[in-house]
């Protein structure tokens, strides 16, 4: 049997944890090739000594039957092998065209070559179906359109081996179809692809096989045609994980939240149109009401306009009664609010604290954290303790461990077990599992309907469709800025919604909808 890419017995250890144990995996030449496993399992790691990031204590690593030694990056990109990160290694204020000639400039005299190169990437994105503009900048275009730019990257330098870690975790819907579509083409140029995910659906789709990791070792590969979902996922968490959350229907009381004509504005320079346009609702303690819709139509404005992190600029938001419009975030946050952020790195945790630091963020300044304002690191390192065994937060050196240095599923982890056990009046929950992996996903699921029985409100945005019918008491669609329509999931299917997310259906909005 060829193969292209053979990694074998690799072993990689960091301070207090194998993240790989003797793991064998085998890519053939053409084929898309799942690499399944929990948060933490190892994942990213194996491939990371692929891709050259990481020297492995053990074993071999062969390319086309030759056995190689890649000290980095730039052998991997030599070897044929590119490498798009989970979260992207791209520069912010340079261009689409900067980014992707980065370190393979043509230089003439002195000068950069900057005109074969948009040749070639105009050619490569009209060929791919990539359409990306050479001149926008990154900062000012949607993370989907920085995978692509991702993916340009390694088709720009020719590479033969892709490599695409948890590719769809922060795509739309649309966007996960377009990608799917773009790697089968890519198959069908004789390029392999190594897909990292946990996404059952997506690895159906299109994989060929799949390689099962469980905390660091490799538990088999599967034949994906012949292999059902329940078994991969038993193969990955090592029992049966159950997606369909028994719920007891809602008993609400008070009104937690209540939006009055929230309007907030584009943040583009010298736009005057309302992203956030006219919003009324309510959400009541002891719901979950989900804010559907296809991303980018406000839904992040409307919950930073709530949660304090971006300025409204109209209208009136409400929380317990009380009119907290304008008070700063710390106040919403002591007062009731607790929020499980969309962007875990920008706005949920400090990447360079540990996990213990990480866990106090939004209490730290409370008396049971803090004496006459110097901090009490025994209490905190306590309550850390407490949340990495109540949450199942893994990491190898325990509340000492630097967030950075952590799977994105045990970042998010340790956001969640922050707000949840806060005990918020309302919770809002945006895209909380993004980058899970099923178990985490269903234990997930489970603590946001605690949270509902335990009296709290929660207000939950999601783009997984499955998530939205599975867990809402109400849906509200928001299209465009506006709230267009209120749905009851027991009557309503996903068809319906994704009508009204598309802003094909109905017609009149319900902004005022309560």
């Amino acid at each position: 049997m060829d193969y292209v890419i053979e990694m074998l017995g690799i072993r990689k250890e960091f301070p207090g944890i194998v993240a790989n144990d003797n793991i064998t995996l085998q890519v053939k030449k053409g084929e898309i090739h799942a690499l399944l496993g929990e948060n933490g399992a190892g994942k990213s790691t194996l491939m990371s000594v692929l891709f050259g990031l990481y020297q492995p204590e053990k074993g071999c690593i062969k390319v086309k039957g030759k056995e190689v030694k890649i000290t980095g990056p730039l052998d991997a990109n030599a070897l044929g092998i590119g490498m798009v990160h989970q979260h992207f290694k791209l520069v912010h204020n340079f261009t689409v065209l900067q980014n992707i000639i980065l370190g393979m400039e043509t230089v003439q005299g002195g000068f950069l070559k900057m005109d074969e190169a948009r040749e070639k990437i105009i050619a490569l994105s009209k060929k791919y179906r990539l359409m990306v503009d050479p001149d926008a900048v990154i900062s000012d275009i949607s993370v989907g359109m920085q995978q692509r730019v991702e993916i340009l990257k390694m088709l720009y330098r020719e590479n033969e081996i892709l490599i695409l870690d948890e590719p769809t975790a922060v795509l739309t819907p649309q966007e996960i179809d377009e990608l799917m579509s773009i790697m089968k083409e890519l198959v069908k140029e004789g390029k392999s692809i190594i897909f990292i995910t946990h996404k059952l659906n997506e690895i159906k789709e299109v994989a060929d096989r799949c390689s099962v990791l469980r905390r660091g070792r490799y538990i088999g590969t599967v034949d994906v045609k012949t292999t059902d979902k329940e078994a991969m996922s038993e193969m990955m968490v090592g029992r049966k994980v159950n997606l369909n959350i028994a719920k007891a229907p809602a008993k609400t009381t008070d009104t937690v939240l209540k939006l009055e004509n929230l309007k907030v504005k584009s943040k583009r320079e010298g736009s005057t149109t309302f992203v956030v346009d006219d919003v009324n609702f309510e959400v009541k303690k002891g719901e979950i009401v989900s804010i559907a819709g296809i991303d980018g139509n406000g839904q992040s404005e409307l919950i930073q306009a709530i949660t304090g992190l971006m300025k409204q600029d109209g209208g009136h938001v409400y929380l317990n009664g009380e009119d907290v419009s304008h008070k700063s975030i710390r106040y919403k946050n002591t007062h009731g609010i607790g929020h499980i952020p969309e962007d875990r790195h920008r706005f949920g945790l400090v990447l360079d604290y540990t996990v213990a630091e990480n866990a106090v963020l939004q209490e730290y300044f409370e008396p049971r954290f803090q004496k006459f304002g110097f901090l009490r690191f025994g209490k905190i390192k306590e309550q850390a303790k407490m949340l990495i065994e109540r949450f199942d937060i893994r990491s190898g050196q325990g509340e000492k461990t630097i967030t950075r240095s952590m799977s994105g599923g045990n970042q998010q982890k340790i956001i969640i077990a922050r707000e949840i056990d806060r005990n918020p009046d309302l919770l809002i929950a945006v895209q909380p599992t993004r980058g899970l992996d099923v178990g985490a996903i269903e234990f997930v699921h489970n603590q946001l309907v605690k949270q509902r029985d335990a009296g709290s409100g929660v207000l939950l945005v999601s783009f997984e469709l499955d998530e939205v019918m599975n867990l809402s008491d109400r849906i509200l669609v928001m299209f465009e800025g506006r709230i267009v329509a209120e749905l009851d999931p027991k009557k309503t299917t996903q068809n319906e919604l994704g009508l009204y997310m598309a802003g094909s259906e109905g017609g009149d909005d319900l902004n005022g909808a309560k």
